[in-house]
């Protein structure tokens, strides 16, 4: 690991050109040689704090409206509303909202952290779990920490080695790494004071941005998709020393049960899903309710994916897809409620969850709301897990409704029952709200989800494959690369949305439609506003009553981390990590032209009156390389298409078409092609992020995937940005 405090700025790794294919992709985008202007040179002066010490406890965090100037926690309060109560930014006003600073990090793979500020200090992380503590006025660096974790590590990521945040408390700065430890800094000055390891190995995962209750920091883990067993760990916030943990799904009932909890859910499982791992993983959202005292949890998908397989007499598989409440203290089961029982599609629960008091039906009802993946807007009864009304958000085929009686969805079981026949079914695996957060203003009683409008086709496997690297028990669908009409249509039907969503009324006020899916987290105000950002490298802000746009701001890479706010010495801010990444730079395609690309990762923040901005962005040049001659037959190119769809697909994106982040394999140089097993089956590039695959693929299984890239380099050549 490494770490520094007080240095210059930040630094532009260069890699060699053989990273070109790298799923790690470190190197800028561009590189900037001019004279810094004025938003650089701010955060290149004097620092206007000492290095803080992150001096939250329990009492300022309950109190967080008494200092709205703070943003203290990861949602500001421990009811995750993301609502802040400054006003001096506004409606009237926000038009004159102007860039005060900006800071480049080092890694360019995508943001999606919220910062946390105190005390004049901004603490926020970065992918491959690097945090940084900044001058929250200046934009000046006053540490840095990256726990330098193996890039090869990226083999058992889903969806980029990102972060969503740290947890500050008594002097500690907290950081889950994506490797799965949980690591304790100094806030003075990054210094780590102790480092646990909260999984038992690979394929585990952490992305989630810590919790802390009661002197006690709380990390899920991800990973269920290549077949782990969930769970959820406390830890001591002085020592590291492990408190408890609860698991998410039952283990082998041959070796007992670890609670009553997974005693009961053991009832719903058949056959020997142990063997599977069961999935599980609670990976993202978290909240708590102090005066209940009770702790909420977002529990996610099966392993695998295919419940026939996984459970094959049936079952609901608790707690999958589940939100569960448990308390703080001692990790003891309270309530639970199963949004998707027995999952089949990915359909987890660990979207953001919210507590709030909303009048239905003429009662004051203390609630949590959650848009989980399978797209019903859920509102519960926080106090007991009660059911009290789920609507569909997004267009929804793989249930009718959710009965008000039972709470159930009442699934249409043409499309729900199936092994090999292949169904298209809404909402997608992406869901139709993910990992970005929401919001909830009480002022306009509305909820600001950032939605996507997606179908996907689901083919279901009578067996497990268990050499395949994600264990989904499912065949991956796509429309032939020369489909042009058919992918055209898939296109029509996808689209980004931001809902302003009614919880008392159930149903929609207003909604902005965007023409690809991955807007960004949400941030609402006093000030009548709600901010977010969006893939086509823009940070707007829209009149939280009436959905109108009011300010724009362009961020020159795709933003989809949730901005916060915040206000020193009388002056308000908005911040926002602006990075392009994730699971939607990787499905193929692009939200670019073909001269532009996402720019530089870095955090930006604005405040009224300033007139700070970014360096010019140069151009890209997209003259690709010459492909050479295909050497391959019909049946290599076939086999290589396939066996790239199970392993290549997920960093490199559908039909080898880069999402903008991570290297289009089309494109690459004459070198890299003779290095290409060298790369892949070697592993030359693992310390890039390119781990080798020479425990799953042949020296002629690589061939041929070299085969079908050079033939989509070949197809697409002269026109990249097309299928």
């Amino acid at each position: 690991m490494k770490f520094s405090y007080l240095s210059l700025g930040p630094v532009s790794a260069v890699l060699l050109s053989l990273a070109l294919i790298s799923c790690s992709n470190e190197e800028p985008s561009q590189v900037n040689d001019q004279s810094p202007d004025a938003s650089q040179s701010a955060a290149m002066a004097e620092p206007s704090v000492e290095p803080a010490t992150a001096n939250i406890n329990s009492d300022r965090l309950l109190a967080a409206d008494a200092e709205p100037g703070n943003w203290m926690a990861h949602g500001r309060t421990y009811g995750e509303q993301r609502y802040s109560p400054l006003t001096q930014i506004s409606k009237d006003n926000v038009k004159d909202l102007g860039l005060a600073w900006s800071f480049d990090v080092e890694h360019q793979q995508g943001l999606e952290a919220s910062p946390i500020v105190v005390d004049g200090v901004m603490y926020t992380s970065t992918a491959w779990s690097a945090v940084y503590a900044l001058d929250a006025k200046t934009g000046k660096q006053l540490w840095h920490y990256d726990p330098e974790v193996p890039k090869e590590y990226n083999r058992y990521l889903c969806c980029s080695p990102a972060n969503r945040g740290v947890a500050v408390w008594k002097g500690k700065v907290y950081i889950g790494t994506i490797n799965g430890h949980l690591v304790a800094l100094d806030a003075a000055d990054g210094k780590v004071l102790w480092d646990v390891k909260t999984v038992d190995g690979a394929p585990y995962s952490i992305t989630g941005a810590p919790r802390i209750v009661k002197d006690k920091v709380i990390i899920g883990n991800g990973g269920a998709e290549m077949g782990v067993r969930g769970y959820i760990t406390a830890y001591d916030t002085e020592t590291g020393e492990q408190q408890w943990r609860f698991y998410t799904v039952p283990g082998n009932p041959e070796k007992g049960f670890e609670s009553k909890a997974m005693e009961m859910a053991a009832k719903t499982w058949t056959g020997e899903w142990w063997k599977l791992g069961g999935g599980g993983t609670a990976w993202d959202s978290m909240a708590y309710d102090p005066e209940l005292n009770l702790l909420y949890v977002g529990v996610g998908n099966g392993s695998p994916w295919n419940r026939n397989i996984r459970s094959p007499e049936g079952g609901d598989n608790l707690f999958l897809s589940s939100i569960v409440a448990v308390r703080p203290e001692t990790g003891e089961y309270v309530w639970h409620y199963q949004t998707t029982p027995a999952d089949n599609f990915d359909y987890t629960a660990t979207q953001h969850m919210i507590l709030a008091d909303i009048q239905m039906d003429g009662v004051l009802r203390k609630v949590i709301m959650q848009a989980p993946k399978n797209g019903f807007f859920y509102m519960l009864d926080r106090s007991s897990g009660e059911f009290l009304s789920a609507k569909p958000y997004v267009q929804v085929t793989w249930a009718s409704h959710v009965d008000q009686e039972t709470g159930r969805p009442v699934e249409d079981k043409s499309v729900t029952e199936f092994t090999e026949r292949t169904q298209m079914v809404w909402p997608a695996p992406y869901g139709g709200h993910n990992w970005h957060p929401m919001a909830f203003n009480p002022n306009t009683g509305l909820v600001y989800i950032p939605a996507i409008e997606m179908p996907h086709f689901y083919n279901g496997r009578k067996e497990m494959d268990k050499e395949r690297i994600w264990n989904l028990g499912m065949n991956w669908v796509k429309p032939p690369a020369e489909d042009n009409e058919t992918i055209l249509m898939n296109k029509k039907l996808t689209s980004g949305k931001l809902i302003a969503w009614d919880p008392a009324k159930q149903k929609p006020a207003w909604e902005v439609v965007y023409p690809t899916p991955g807007v960004g987290g949400m941030l609402t105000t006093a000030g009548d506003l709600v901010f977010h950002g969006v893939p086509q490298g823009k940070l707007m802000a829209y009149s939280a009553s009436e959905g109108k746009q009011l300010w724009e701001a362009y961020t020159q890479t795709g933003v989809v981390a949730p901005p916060i706010t915040y206000e020193i010495d009388g002056e308000q801010y908005v911040a926002v990590m602006a990075g392009w990444g994730g699971m939607f730079s990787l499905t193929g395609g692009t939200v670019f032209g073909k001269d532009e690309g996402p720019g530089p990762n870095r955090v930006l923040v604005y405040k009224l009156g300033a007139n700070g901005s970014l360096p010019e962005q140069a151009k890209l040049v997209k003259e690709a390389p010459k492909p050479p001659a295909q050497t391959g037959t019909a049946a290599q190119i076939a086999n290589g298409g396939a066996l790239y769809d199970e392993y290549c697909q997920f960093c490199h994106g559908l039909h080898a078409v880069s999402g903008g982040v991570i290297p289009d394999l089309r494109h690459m140089s004459e070198a890299s092609h003779q290095a290409f097993m060298g790369i892949v089956y070697g592993g030359m590039l693992k310390d890039k992020g390119m781990a080798a695959f020479n425990d799953h693929l042949t020296v002629s299984e690589v061939q041929d995937i070299h085969h079908y890239i050079i033939q989509r380099a070949i197809d697409s050549h002269g026109d990249e940005r097309v299928f």
